[in-house]
């Protein structure tokens, strides 16, 4: 029988989306489970994105599209990218593709050679190594521990870049850490990035999710020399609440952007209209709903660290973006919930679902075992109920 080609034997399903298939089926056989394991936003956009599908439904002409992306819909992120205080691109910097993870892995694609050197700040999303691991690239991690808030120093960064470095890839806010870096930081790191000839992938999928009254830095901002190497990516899947929707747009210098153009004619040939109309409409229409979120993702932050706050032992750096909280349990591993002991975060996970119905995502996943992830934008009842069995299984560690 023919075999398949080696590199599948590099390709690994996510771990995120095992650990909530798990909790999934395991509500199926009729467990009460609250799963914080899969980053949903837990919101649907307005109605003035069903306005605009509707109507591409009921104008469809049943032709292929462009394989850059419809022209409004670029104009929409270009839009999108000016309220950011990012100015400065055109359509040919632009081009759309079915959600940010295709769009990132044909712009590593065109980007890494087999052997080539990729930096990733860890903790990561996991589909970064993923990427390096299918197209034979090496992930070199550079290890941001919670000691220094999960957050990439100037130091660190300037000692790793090597000679066979490609690419760096570059994630504020953070998922998995919900870490954002304050404008000094993203300062500091482009100062470095200005001094070597390599790529940036600044992955800005959560820039409209800050808190605390923080001001938002972009590494083009902060160094604009540096627009000639750094790839912005987005989508309207966190901000506009529509995941399922697979729309994502990436800015950046016109060569690797005609290359993903390239590879879209022979992979997807255009996205379809309904959604380029949706997302066009998010991009372009009232912003309220995006901007409610944001203050009511804060409130349920404040709301998770308080209850961690309660479990001695918990080392919790306060996340200032995105949707999501990266603890430090490992002052628990040794420990043993009733019959069950916990050597690990993938233990731990495990005996959190078990005992009480709680689906969390072990650090490992992200590059840092002594961490788990939270996603937190469950319905508040979901929410205050899920926190307080967190709160009941480390009581119960002994």
């Amino acid at each position: 029988m023919p075999t398949l080609a080696q590199r599948m034997s590099r390709a690994r399903p996510s771990a995120i989306m095992a650990v909530a298939m798990k909790a999934k089926a395991m509500a199926a056989a009729g467990r009460d489970v609250i799963s914080f394991s899969i980053g949903v936003p837990n919101f649907l956009p307005g109605e003035h994105v069903y306005a605009a599908a509707r109507e591409a439904l009921d104008h469809d002409s049943g032709n292929y599209g462009t394989n850059r992306g419809r022209e409004d819909l670029l104009d929409g992120f270009l839009e999108h990218l000016r309220r950011a205080g990012i100015d400065g691109y055109e359509r040919r910097h632009v081009v759309a593709g079915i959600g940010n993870k295709h769009l990132l892995f044909n712009t590593m694609y065109a980007l890494l050679e087999e052997g080539d050197e990729v930096l990733v700040p860890t903790p990561y999303w996991t589909t970064y190594v993923d990427i390096c691991d299918i197209l034979g690239a090496t992930a070199t991690l550079l290890h941001c521990p919670p000691e220094a808030d999960y957050k990439l120093t100037p130091a660190q960064l300037e000692a790793a870049i090597g000679p066979k470095t490609r690419l760096i890839l570059f994630n504020n806010p953070s998922n998995p850490t919900g870490m954002v870096y304050t404008p000094d930081e993203v300062r500091a790191l482009a100062d470095v990035l200005v001094r070597h000839d390599v790529w940036v992938i600044s992955d800005d999928i959560y820039n409209r999710m800050i808190f605390d009254g923080l001001p938002y830095q972009h590494l083009v901002l902060a160094r604009p020399e540096l627009r000639d190497r750094v790839i912005l990516m987005d989508s309207v899947s966190k901000t506009y609440g529509m995941p399922g929707w697979r729309v994502g747009c990436m800015a950046g210098p016109e060569s690797i952007v005609d290359a993903v153009v390239r590879l879209n004619s022979n992979h997807i040939t255009n996205l379809p209209e309904v959604t380029t109309a949706a997302a066009a409409a998010a991009y372009t229409g009232p912003q309220d709903i995006p901007e409610r979120m944001c203050r009511e993702f804060q409130a349920k932050r404040d709301q998770v660290l308080a209850s961690f706050a309660r479990i001695p032992g918990i080392r919790c750096p306060k996340p200032q973006g995105a949707f999501y909280v990266f603890p430090d349990v490992s002052a628990f591993f040794g420990k043993r919930h009733g019959g069950t002991a916990i050597g690990n975060d993938v233990e731990l996970c495990s005996a959190l679902l078990e005992a009480e119905g709680v689906a969390i995502v072990p650090g490992s996943a992200f590059g840092e075992p002594r961490a788990v992830r939270l996603s937190y934008t469950l319905p508040p009842a979901q929410l205050t109920e899920g926190l307080a069995r967190i709160e009941r299984f480390f009581a119960a560690l002994a």
